[in-house]
């Protein structure tokens, strides 16, 4: 222990021999486990990607930290909990960090400051934007080792509250809250992103729907142009426009449909039904299924619907989908609309453990971009998550477990003259785990 390395005092003694805590291990770091999630990076090049599509205002001879080493910085400190930029001035030195991003841990130069990394958030244009969000969609079309028969789309949006007046920030009643309202899109088989666009606080309306989902559906199909294509969603996003765009380009869709007095009309003889069937003993929840024709005021078609009655010890509940599928009314309410509820888990792991709704910044396009990288940070997780065997509990675990388990590990680095040496705890309970995933991560696809 040198004379003037910080100690921390006071510490009780074990077995009657002092305790002496000193900050004096040398060049430790407690995130070893970037390194595994730079492979994922390298493989998946997300920060190469969005890299491109920025335009780089710059004097080349005087750049010191390129946009793919920024990007993939910061992208790596979300996936390990760094949420905020301010984290930068923290880890820009620490060794992990820097062989991550491709720089030697003790002699290379140290990864850009927080100024730096608040100038990259606000670099993109609206139009650098829309390139990367293009990108993130190729990005999920390369990801699958073969084109896929049919993909299913969950779109819904969340709260996100505002950290003061924001553009497009606005106060919604629902949620009794100035906040955003970003669109996330999913593949609910696979949990891969599609999608994330940051919007005003506010319900979309059907021009706002079919333009979001006209942009994803096309991005998709100029790869994958015979691929089958359902859109599920909640009942605020059963619009005409989108409904009549849907269907004209031969995209199945399921949405929830809000209940009104001409729907109900149609099924109180369900209810009757249902209630009697309780009443009688059938079950304590009795349900009945129908199918009708359909059609709102501002539809100009007939539209199929379903419904479901439920008759319960707290009363009858009647729920609505609109849909263009055939099968069974059960079927398709139990089994294919209700799925759509993994959807807000996926949200959660975005907006909770990768803490996606620190969108601070007072322009939009700043906030845009955040959500861009915490997207690609979900990359990051998803991939190594599905590196896990099928059986293994790593395949279900969630992204802040993955962290804490397989990302938060403390190591040694040395750097050599002939190599980089990485000591890892000898007592790491997952050994076995974290070299199995190094290993699948290395044989990844580039």
């Amino acid at each position: 222990m040198t004379e003037d390395a910080p100690f921390l005092p006071g510490l009780s003694s074990v077995s009657g021999k002092p305790v002496h805590v000193a900050f004096d291990g040398g060049r430790v770091t407690s995130d070893a486990g970037v390194l595994v999630l730079a492979e994922i990076e390298r493989k998946l090049s997300v920060a190469d990607r969005l890299a491109r599509c920025i335009e780089d205002p710059r004097a080349p001879e005087r750049v010191r930290h390129s946009l793919a080493e920024m990007i993939r910085f910061r992208a790596l400190m979300i996936a390990a909990g760094y949420e905020d930029a301010n984290d930068c001035d923290a880890l820009r030195g620490d060794p992990a960090f820097k062989m991550a991003v491709g720089r030697l841990p003790e002699t290379a130069a140290e990864l850009c400051s927080q100024p730096t990394m608040s100038r990259l958030e606000n670099l993109p244009t609206a139009t650098a934007l829309k390139r990367m969000m293009a990108a993130m969609v190729d990005l999920f079309c390369a990801s699958f080792a073969q084109v896929p028969r049919r993909i299913v789309l969950d779109i819904d949006d969340t709260e996100d509250r505002v950290h003061g007046c924001q553009q497009l920030s606005l106060f919604h009643a629902h949620y009794d809250s100035r906040c955003f309202l970003p669109i996330h899109i999913y593949e609910a088989t696979t949990g891969k992103p599609v999608a994330v666009v940051l919007r005003p606080g506010k319900t979309p309306d059907g021009a706002e729907v079919a333009f979001v989902l006209r942009h994803v559906v096309r991005a998709i199909r100029s790869r994958w142009p015979a691929v089958d294509i359902l859109v599920r969603g909640d009942s605020h996003y059963a619009r005409p426009e989108a409904m009549s765009w849907l269907e004209r380009n031969r995209v199945g869709y399921i949405f929830g449909l809000g209940g009104n007095q001409v729907l109900l009309g149609k099924v109180r003889h369900l209810a009757e039904d249902a209630a009697v069937g309780r009443i009688a003993g059938e079950m304590a929840k009795a349900r009945r299924y129908a199918e009708f024709r359909y059609a709102a005021k501002t539809w100009h078609v007939q539209r199929q619907v379903i419904a479901r009655v439920e008759a319960s010890a707290q009363g009858c509940d009647s729920r609505f989908i609109v849909t263009n599928l055939k099968g069974t009314p059960r079927w398709l309410y139990e089994e294919v609309y209700c799925a759509r509820g993994q959807a807000e888990n996926l949200i959660k792991a975005h907006k909770l453990h990768l803490a996606s709704d620190r969108t601070s910044c007072s322009k939009a396009t700043a906030n845009q971009f955040r959500l861009l990288i915490h997207t690609a940070a979900y990359w990051l997780l998803h991939t190594l998550r599905r590196l896990a065997p099928k059986t293994s509990f790593w395949r279900d675990a969630q992204f802040d477990t993955l962290r804490l388990a397989l990302i938060k590990v403390a190591a040694r680095v040395t750097e050599k003259i002939t190599r980089i040496k990485v000591s890892l705890p000898t007592s790491y309970p997952y050994k076995e785990s974290l070299a199995r995933f190094t290993t699948h991560a290395l044989a990844l696809p580039p």
